[in-house]
């Protein structure tokens, strides 16, 4: 297995272990706010609070990917998420719940950057689309094994074995790190940085270096914000919406998260070629207005057929954009920086889209699913609108272009 092909296959790996654990919140909420006598907005603090660890791990695994290694930074992100996961299962209260999802965040939100990063970096430009979209499959592969196991665990087990068993394929994602040489690219960039003092600077500060850099990541911020406010809102709260209005039983709403799943893998890879082919702006245009459409249509359906349909339907749009972020953001930033960026601007987003589900489990206990949906539908009007404003820097493009040559 080549270098690029190596780069892949681990970070799907990390990727579908952090899908698999998000999911397991989801279909274990009910037994979770059953157990501890909370409410609904408590419960979806749970996600909430997962995020912000994202964003702190985000920040401080990014830094120390940009000096330290990929590599290395992404094998110490996997044991924090492992520790947070497995002592998920243990938590006594609602209060060692939120304690427990932080640090599990605080690794996942490390390791979906430096992976992105890995890729975009081991990749050619005109292949990056495609390679980033396989990476993001991942998760959804991971929502599918939560699936299937939430329907054989739970009613038997209950939901703590849940978190017992996703720390399960860390062991793999380990091993295939083990056998991971550091990126050519950070390497190359550390001998520049060796060799000239003046690219010792701080990474924060340098996402907004200039005005343009500055609207940039301020662009890309809003746009990572939607995305996760979009999937939670979709996939945390959707299976309890399907089974209070079409009275689906958790089975069925597993099948629909299959179902809906499946359509987001279609998605993703098809956005993936998207990308390559049409271009960043064109590609995140058209699924962005598709998936206000659809997400606004879907409060509409009725009938078994029609939720699986437009599952399917709603996944593929609004989830397939997700392939392309890190291949979007890794463009805009030079490689001293990119870990930083990446995990930075996506894990803020993370942390601000996190506060979906609150909003999303405020919004159903006071009005109805129609109005959840227009709320979602209206954030992907908004990151279409921001998406416009995406400039690239001619002088930063040509400097990588001439690095890479």
């Amino acid at each position: 297995m080549n270098y690029q092909k190596k780069t892949v296959v681990a970070s799907v790996t990390g990727l579908t272990l952090e899908g698999m654990d998000i999911m397991f919140i989801s279909f274990a909420m009910s037994m979770i706010i059953a157990n501890f006598h909370i409410d609904l907005a408590t419960g979806g603090l749970i996600s909430s609070i997962t995020n912000l660890g994202m964003l702190a791990g985000g920040v401080i695994f990014g830094i120390l990917a940009d000096k330290f290694g990929r590599v290395r930074t992404f094998t110490y992100s996997i044991i924090f998420f492992a520790i947070g996961t497995a002592l998920t299962g243990m938590a006594t209260n609602i209060e060692q719940i939120y304690i427990f999802r932080f640090i599990a965040g605080l690794g996942a939100g490390g390791e979906y950057g430096i992976g992105m990063t890995l890729v975009a970096e081991a990749w050619p430009k005109d292949k990056q689309g495609r390679a980033s979209s396989y990476v993001s499959i991942g998760a959804q592969f991971g929502v599918i094994i939560a699936a299937v196991l939430s329907a054989i665990i739970l009613p038997a087990f209950g939901w703590r074995a849940l978190f017992f068993v996703g720390i399960i394929p860390v062991i793999f994602a380990i091993m295939v790190r083990k056998n991971l040489k550091e990126s050519p690219a950070w390497l190359a960039a550390q001998k520049r940085q060796k060799a000239d003092k003046r690219l010792e600077k701080s990474k924060l500060p340098q996402l907004f270096a200039t005005p343009r850099t500055s609207v940039t990541t301020i662009s890309l911020a809003i746009m990572a914000t939607v995305q996760i406010a979009g999937y939670n809102g979709l996939m945390i709260w959707l299976p309890s919406m399907l089974q209070k209005s079409q009275g689906l039983s958790v089975s069925s709403s597993a099948l629909w998260t299959i179902s809906t799943a499946v359509g987001m893998l279609i998605g993703m890879l098809t956005f993936g070629q998207f990308i390559d082919r049409l271009g960043m702006k064109r590609s995140y245009g058209i699924f962005l207005l598709a998936s206000a459409s659809a997400v606004f249509l879907y409060s509409q359906a009725a009938g078994g057929a029609a939720v699986l349909i437009g599952g399917a339907i709603v996944g593929f749009f609004s989830n397939g954009m997700f392939a392309g972020y890190g291949a979007l953001i890794s463009s805009y930033y030079p490689v001293q920086i990119r870990s930083t960026a990446t995990n930075v601007i996506f894990n803020f987003g993370r942390a601000l889209g996190g506060l979906s589900p609150i909003l999303v489990g405020y919004i159903l206990q006071k009005y109805d699913m129609t109005v959840a949906m227009t709320y979602l539908a209206i954030l992907y009007c908004v990151s279409f609108i921001v998406m416009l404003s995406l400039k690239r820097n001619p002088r930063t493009e040509a400097v990588e272009l001439k690095r890479a040559g």
